[in-house]
C-alpha cells in the first residue's frame, strides 16, 4: 500500500508540473489517421520541440479528420480555435492561390525535380504566406498521385469513359479534368468512398499510400503508371500563434520541423513505394504507359492547364519561371 502511495503521488506530481511547465500550446490538425507515417513524424517532433524548450511548447494534436476537412481546419485556425495544420494544394490554396502551381498535372516527373523546384522557391513562397498570416514551417507534399479506376485508363480518350471524382471546390482539378477532356463529379474528400460504393463514381486520383489509408482501393480495379501530379503539401502555422513563442523558441520549432519534415517526406516516399507493390498483392492491376508520342500528349495537356489558371491562381510569369528552372535542371542532368 505504502508504494502503491507513492507510485500514485509521483504520478500526480509529474502531471501536474507538465501542467504547469507547458506555457504555449500549439493545436494541430491533420486528414492523416492515427497510427499513419505522418502522424508518427509528428508525435516526434512534438517531443523534441518539448525537450528542446524544456517542455513550454508542444503541440496538441488532432488527426483523422476529427477537426474537419481542410476549410473547416483553415476556418478555425483563423478563429484561433486551431493554430496549426498540414495541409494539401488545396488548404494551402486558400491561404496562396500561387502555391499551387506545384500541384498542376504533368509538372514534374521525378522526386529531384520536386525537390530542386522546393528549395528553390521555399523563400519566396515563405514570404508570401507570412505575408498572409502563416508561417511556413516546412514542404510536406502528399507525393506523386495516380488515376485508379474500375476500367482501364491508359490513353487520354479513355478518361472521357469514366465517372471522375473532383476536390470539390478545387480550381487545379477542374482545369486538368478540363484540359484533360474530362467532366467530373465534385465531391468532398469524405464523401469520396460512399461514392465509389454507390457507383457514383468509378474513379478518382490519390497517392498509393493515402489510397490505402482512406481505403478507397477496395473499390477500383486498376491504377494507371504514369502519374497525373505531385501532390503538394505544406505544415503551416497562423503568425498570430507563432508570435507569442519566445524568439528563441520559435527558432527551436522552425529548426526543428525543418528536421521532422525532411524525415517524413523520405519516409512518405518509401511508404509510397511500398504502397504501390502493396496494391498489387491486393490485386490493383497497373495500366501501362501509353507510348512515348502520347505521354508528350499528357505534358502537353499539362501546359495547357497551368494556362487556363493564370491568371486566376498566379501569374503566368510564375508559371514560366518554374517551366524555364525545370527544362534548365533537366538538361544539366
Amino acid at each position: 500500500m505504502k508504494r502503491f502511495l507513492l507510485f500514485l503521488i509521483a504520478i500526480i506530481f509529474a502531471t501536474t508540473t507538465t501542467g504547469f511547465s507547458q506555457k504555449y500550446i500549439i493545436k494541430f490538425a491533420s486528414l492523416a489517421p492515427e497510427g499513419s507515417t505522418w502522424m508518427n513524424v509528428m508525435y516526434e517532433l512534438d517531443r523534441s520541440v518539448r525537450d528542446a524548450t524544456n517542455g513550454e511548447v508542444g503541440f496538441r494534436i488532432y488527426p483523422g479528420g476529427v477537426s474537419g476537412d481542410e476549410k473547416d481546419v483553415l476556418r478555425k485556425i483563423r478563429l484561433g480555435q486551431l493554430h496549426s495544420a498540414g495541409f494539401t494544394g488545396v488548404g494551402m490554396g486558400e491561404i496562396l492561390p500561387e502555391v499551387r502551381i506545384f500541384d498542376s498535372p504533368f509538372l514534374f516527373r521525378n522526386y529531384d525535380e520536386v525537390d530542386f523546384i522546393h528549395e528553390k522557391f521555399f523563400d519566396n513562397f515563405a514570404k508570401k504566406f507570412e505575408k498572409n498570416g502563416f508561417i511556413l514551417l516546412g514542404w510536406a507534399d502528399v507525393g506523386f498521385v495516380y488515376v485508379f479506376s474500375n476500367t482501364p485508363v491508359r490513353h487520354l480518350k479513355d478518361m472521357e469513359k469514366v465517372k471522375m471524382w473532383m476536390w470539390e471546390g478545387d480550381p487545379v482539378a477542374e482545369a486538368t479534368f478540363k484540359a484533360l477532356g474530362i467532366n467530373p463529379i465534385p465531391l468532398s474528400v469524405i464523401d469520396v468512398m460512399t461514392a465509389l460504393q454507390t457507383g457514383m463514381v468509378n474513379a478518382v486520383y490519390t497517392s498509393p499510400l493515402a489510397m490505402i489509408a482512406l481505403q478507397w482501393f477496395t473499390k477500383v480495379k486498376y491504377m494507371m503508371e504514369i502519374s497525373l501530379a505531385d501532390a503538394a503539401g505544406a505544415v503551416l502555422i497562423s503568425k498570430r500563434q507563432f508570435n507569442k513563442l519566445p524568439e528563441n523558441y520559435r527558432k527551436v520549432l522552425l529548426e526543428k520541423s525543418k528536421e521532422y519534415f525532411t524525415k517524413l517526406m523520405t519516409l512518405s516516399r518509401e511508404e509510397n513505394k511500398k504502397s504501390i507493390e502493396a496494391l498489387k498483392k491486393q490485386g490493383v492491376k497497373m495500366v501501362p504507359a501509353p507510348g512515348e508520342a502520347e505521354v508528350k500528349q499528357f505534358y502537353k495537356a499539362g501546359k495547357r492547364a497551368r494556362r487556363l489558371m493564370a491568371p486566376k491562381l498566379y501569374s503566368i510569369e510564375l508559371v514560366e519561371e518554374v517551366e524555364k528552372a525545370l527544362e534548365a535542371f533537366r538538361s544539366a542532368k
